[in-house]
């Protein structure tokens, strides 16, 4: 597979995952490939292998006689996915904390001045899980623990959409996480680890709960 190639086909997958997860496709549209390789001026195989990247991430199936659509929010799915993201994350934290560096505080200070932004401005819900994302990154990756980090991001990416609708449609979704990310490094600070990796799995395990209570209630999603 050629170096052009690869870029098309994370190109595509790159550009329907925005729009899926920012909700221009909605749950149960139909993502035809050979309308998204005209729109995207590409030929249709870097067109399905990005859909097979985003059916890998939960974010696309593939149906009998419809082809390829967006996937529903998964009730079912939302348990599961959170208890390994509390699981792995918090024992990944606890291994963290005292090799963090003043560099990583840094760091994750920044990354909450531009969530407190965003969420100040109203008008930048889009990048909310994206530094919520990140935020997490910086704290885990002082555990030197290259495996971790890449199933954490492989959670993650499935999780995505889980978290976005948490932010956005639990009551003070953002303005909690934004309470406890604050908490959570101050407790990094201190080097308190135990504690750091309690709050941080009741955070996880809070937001599951969170989003699946809003599901099964039929919210949008």
């Amino acid at each position: 597979m050629s170096p052009t190639y690869k870029t098309r086909t994370q190109m595509v997958a790159d550009s329907l995952r925005t729009r899926i997860l920012r909700g221009d496709l909605p749950a149960g549209a139909p993502l035809r490939q050979d309308a998204i390789a005209k729109e995207l001026a590409v030929s249709r195989i870097p067109v399905r292998e990005a859909l097979m990247q985003l059916e890998a991430q939960g974010l696309v199936k593939f149906e009998p006689h419809r082809g390829a659509v967006v996937t529903r929010l998964d009730p079912d799915a939302v348990a599961e996915l959170f208890y390994l993201r509390a699981l792995l994350e918090a024992d990944t934290l606890f291994h963290a904390v005292d090799l963090m560096t003043e560099e990583t505080f840094v760091n994750a200070q920044a990354i909450l001045d531009q969530f407190d932004a965003a969420l100040a401005s109203g008008t930048q819900v889009e990048h909310w899980a994206e530094l919520n994302h990140s935020f997490h990154a910086t704290l885990y990756q002082a555990a030197n623990r290259p495996q971790a980090m890449e199933l954490i991001a492989q959670i993650n990416l499935s999780c995505d959409r889980y978290v976005r609708f948490e932010l956005l449609f639990a009551q003070n979704g953002a303005d909690k996480a934004e309470r406890e990310h604050a908490e959570l490094l101050a407790l990094c600070r201190a080097r308190r680890k135990h504690e750091a990796a309690v709050l941080l799995k009741q955070h996880i395990q809070a937001a599951g709960h969170s989003v699946g209570h809003m599901l099964s209630r039929g919210k949008p999603g």
